[in-house]
């Protein structure tokens, strides 16, 4: 009888930017749920490799503590590791115990490996069983947008994985492109011209700052020609 590590796929498949994020039912903290049942707000699916771990537990905190920060941008927060809903259960109590912050949101109980799978969540030069340390933003649309893995060692940053979905909603909002380092409120980067008349104009312009004619920013409250 082969063993759930045997069974994995030693080469896992990663799903890619801008495809459809792979649906899935499964058990969790809060019952069964579908991704599919979230269509219309933005997933923040994150997996851990364990409960009752001190890493995992930290990112935990601090998830549910900024959790309403992600409602108030329309995005819901899903947990997953390959431990079961009790071990979720008296993790999440335990947390609640020590820590005095409430997980209110789902935790996937992935027994089977079968979510982990599909989002090319198990590294066997990780771990055989346990699942990485994985972020995946998915817009209201139900399609990837971004996804961040990080090492065993490495703990994430909330502020981080906010800034991301900062940065994907103003941009699909806006028409726009945010630079490295970027926070709300800054200034954004307009797209570069696709041709070489707009290319002559933009070197002109006084609606951006400009910088060169490939490269300009302008402020979210100030709209070109105003």
């Amino acid at each position: 009888m082969s063993t759930p590590a045997q069974s994995l796929d030693k080469s896992p498949t990663i799903p890619r930017i801008n495809e459809p994020a792979p649906d899935f039912e499964a058990k969790s903290t809060q019952g069964q749920l579908k991704l599919s049942d979230f269509k219309g707000k933005w997933v923040v699916l994150f997996s851990h490799p364990a409960d009752f771990t001190p890493v995992c537990t930290t990112e935990f905190v601090e998830f549910a503590k900024r959790s309403d920060e992600f409602k108030k941008r329309n995005v819901q927060l899903i947990g997953l590791s390959v431990d079961s809903v009790p071990a979720h259960i008296a993790w999440i109590r335990n947390i609640n115990q020590n820590f005095g912050v409430s997980v209110d949101f789902p935790v996937i109980a992935d027994l089977d490996t079968k979510v982990a799978q599909r989002y090319g969540l198990i590294h066997p030069g990780a771990s055989e069983t346990a699942t990485v340390r994985a972020v995946f933003v998915i817009d209201d649309k139900g399609v990837i947008r971004a996804l961040i893995y990080y090492p065993m060692s490495l703990g994430r940053n909330i502020d981080e994985v906010l800034r991301v979905v900062d940065g994907l909603q103003t941009a699909d909002t806006n028409a726009c492109a945010t630079p490295a380092n970027w926070k709300p409120g800054e200034q954004v980067v307009v797209p570069p011209p696709q041709t070489l008349a707009d290319a002559e104009a933009r070197a002109k312009s006084q609606d951006y700052e400009v910088t060169d004619w490939y490269f300009a920013k302008r402020n979210l409250s100030k709209s070109a020609g105003s």
